[in-house]
């Protein structure tokens, strides 16, 4: 048996720079880790690869970015037909399509498990490769802490970690696919030249520019869901230094410099009939030694 945990990010901030040729877009965006968290567990089998999830709402074939992630990995251990041998079981925590990464994260921590599960030898290059192949969030999920990315948000740079701060997350029940979002956001370019999104408060905030702190894609996707746009306020209300949608949501997040400051926040969300998570950011190296600490045990 081998646990691990997959742990969520928020995007502190999101630039839209321009739409690539590949028809992807290229973006600028800060990412954090938080301490919310899926935690996966792999146990070694005598037949296919499978997937179980908590979550009925999660994909438990190659739809998955898990299952996915097995393929490469088995592949680079130069190994022939499909992944066998091991079965997965996701208990699922963060929730699905609001621009927490969990899928993402999900896929970063297969490929490092399953690597030692199978005795594949990757190195960190290789896992970043097969990382970057599987979408644009994965690779970050193995650096952690305070990164940016840039091009489709894939090439990162880690950045010095950011205050430690508790964080408000309100999840309202809005399903939203980050293909819509940036659909969304490609219709709106043409008569919107120069809307560079909705930036927060002038409150300053981990050195984050206020012209800085903003999600580019958070405006589009309020003008179609305008709970996105109240959650926001809600939270600027209740005290949050800095408060945006994440990703391409529909997840909102608040920052707060106490867990009181963020439980009183996440009552006011709650008393407007939204979920709410309350977790705290993961620095880079606390991030390491929780992943490492998770992924040695056997």
């Amino acid at each position: 048996m081998l646990a691990v945990r997959a742990f969520a990010k928020i995007n502190l901030t999101l630039r839209v720079t321009g739409r690539r040729a590949d028809g992807f877009h290229d973006v600028r965006t800060v990412l954090q880790t938080v301490a919310l968290h899926d935690t996966l567990r792999f146990r070694r089998t005598g037949g296919p690869f499978q997937i179980e999830c908590t979550d009925p709402a999660c994909p438990t074939d190659r739809a998955n970015l898990v299952w996915q992630a097995a393929e490469r990995v088995w592949r680079a251990g130069g190994r022939a037909g499909s992944p066998r041998g091991a079965a997965v079981r996701i208990y699922k925590r963060i929730p699905l399509q609001a621009g927490l990464g969990g899928g993402s994260s999900d896929a970063a921590a297969a490929i490092r498990a399953l690597s030692r599960l199978w005795a594949i030898d990757l190195t960190p290059e290789r896992e970043r490769e097969i990382a970057a192949s599987l979408g644009a969030d994965v690779p970050f999920f193995l650096l952690g802490g305070t990164a940016l990315g840039v091009e489709r948000g894939d090439v990162l740079f880690p950045l010095p970690d950011l205050p430690a701060s508790w964080v408000a997350i309100a999840v309202p029940p809005l399903p939203i696919s980050t293909a819509a979002a940036y659909a969304w956001w490609d219709e709106r370019r043409p008569v919107a030249a120069g809307d560079r999104g909705t930036a927060v408060s002038g409150r300053p905030f981990g050195g984050l520019p206020a012209s800085e702190r903003q999600n580019d894609l958070q405006p589009v996707v309020a003008a179609h869901h305008p709970k996105i746009g109240r959650l926001v306020g809600t939270l600027e209300r209740a005290g949050a230094g800095h408060a945006a949608m994440s990703g391409s949501g529909s997840a909102v997040f608040g920052l707060f410099p106490s867990r009181r400051a963020a439980d009183a926040a996440a009552a006011r969300v709650r008393r407007g009939g939204a979920a709410v998570l309350v977790t705290k950011t993961v620095d880079r190296q606390r991030f390491m030694a929780l992943l490492e600490g998770a992924i040695g045990r056997r």
